[in-house]
């Protein structure tokens, strides 16, 4: 259950349900103040509104509370000036990973001129082998935050570890939170107490629920600035690298007020699939591309197969503008 009251009647209101042993949290989200009891909590009604007559009561019975578009409509979140899950579909582009500053500046200008309005790069890489490329680290932060302020394009970026998320929001405009991490409920709470916009992927086993619910962990912190990203799930099948699950974008889109984000690099794998994901995921109501695109991406250190050339980015983001005014949006 969310709950507004007046802000005089707030301690009231809060000990009344203390008194109930209703468990609650306080939270300051979208510049309101909410209390936000447990989804099976009993909550006497009548005697919160005999406190405050004017309290709003909204009875949400999913899980992700604050997730859920049952208490709020459509929320647009601002990144620097960009705006994600407005009327344009907004595409952050970038390499897979940070190799050195002339790789990402060749990069950021190029996909720019496309059209990108973020840049995406890789510092810190959660790979799969401990032998293979890892990432720069820190110094790859460092490279991103000097190109994006160079070539006038916000960063998202991922953070791993608890430890790191400081060092990393120092750098960065949006924290990436990716799918080997989409259930690390720490880190899941220590983003959400930086008040940054968090890009959050969905894990590679996780149901839509399930990816709303760890949400609702950086929600709960106070921070509603939250993106949702589809990057492909894993199933039986091998002809791609995951399973691009186009259907749980039109569930979530149902389901939460939250912008979705689909990444297609990832379940493409090989980067003559990205084109057509990305333009189906448009389609299916997507507000945000994250996409994969390396000056020579043969040379690559990681992901070599799924980043896109110059040409084939400028080729996605032609037709992409052409499905965004079909569907009645703008790139």
């Amino acid at each position: 259950m969310i709950i507004r009251v007046s802000r005089d009647r707030l301690d009231q209101v809060l000990s009344l349900l203390d008194k109930s042993r209703v468990p609650f949290r306080t939270v300051r989200i979208y510049n309101e103040d909410l209390i936000v009891t447990w989804p099976d909590a009993k909550v006497d009604d009548k005697a919160i509104k005999a406190i405050d007559p004017n309290a709003v009561i909204i009875e949400v019975k999913a899980k992700y509370q604050l997730a859920s578009n049952k208490w709020r409509g459509r929320t647009v979140i601002d990144v620097n000036g960009v705006r994600v899950g407005g009327s344009e579909v907004v595409v952050a582009a970038g390499p897979c990973a940070v190799e050195s500053y002339e790789q990402v500046r060749e990069t950021a200008v190029a996909v720019k001129e496309a059209g990108a309005r973020m840049l995406r790069g890789g510092a810190f890489k959660p790979r799969t082998s401990p032998y293979s490329f890892q990432g720069l680290g820190v110094e790859g932060l460092k490279i991103l935050r000097k190109v994006g302020d160079e070539v006038g394009l916000p960063v998202v970026s991922e953070v791993m570890d608890t430890r790191m998320v400081g060092t990393v929001a120092e750098y960065v405009d949006v924290l990436q939170i990716g799918a080997r991490n989409a259930q690390n409920f720490d880190l899941l709470r220590e983003v959400g107490r930086t008040g940054k916009p968090v890009l959050l992927k969905r894990g590679l086993g996780n149901t839509v629920e399930e990816w709303l619910q760890a949400a609702e962990y950086v929600m709960l912190e106070g921070d509603g600035n939250v993106i949702l990203c589809e990057r492909g799930i894993r199933t039986f099948e091998h002809s791609t690298r995951f399973t691009l699950d186009i259907g749980a974008v039109v569930v979530a889109k149902q389901l939460t007020h939250l912008p979705i984000c689909v990444d297609p690099s990832h379940p493409a794998g090989k980067r003559e699939y990205v084109i057509p994901m990305a333009l189906a995921a448009i389609a299916a109501g997507a507000d945000m591309l994250l996409v994969e695109v390396h000056p020579r991406p043969w040379e690559a250190l990681s992901d070599a197969e799924q980043q896109l050339t110059f040409d084939m980015f400028r080729e996605l983001m032609s037709k992409a503008r052409e499905v965004a005014r079909a569907i009645g949006r703008s790139l």
